[in-house]
């Protein structure tokens, strides 16, 4: 796997283990949404500012973004999308 690819995999585990959206990911980095998309795809260079921005959002290490992916791992499920249910 490249290294970009490495990336977007840590990225998509780490934020759907956090239960963040895309959105919420986006918003609190200060980073289009469509951008975080592209990224966890493997389809974009990311920069350092963005790789700490993701990592301050998500509790992490920058180098967590960066951890060997087992290739015996099946890629993280989505999110539900929509709105969550109100508790009674």
């Amino acid at each position: 796997m490249d290294v970009r690819r490495t990336i977007g995999w840590n990225l998509r585990r780490l934020r759907v283990d956090r239960g963040l959206s895309q959105e919420r990911l986006a918003l609190e980095a200060e980073i289009d949404r469509s951008y975080v998309g592209r990224v966890e795809r493997g389809r974009e260079n990311v920069t350092v500012a963005t790789l700490e921005a993701f990592a301050k959002v998500l509790s992490v290490s920058v180098s967590e973004l960066f951890a060997e992916i087992d290739p015996k791992d099946v890629r993280p499920q989505s999110l539900r999308s929509g709105r969550k249910r109100k508790l009674s």
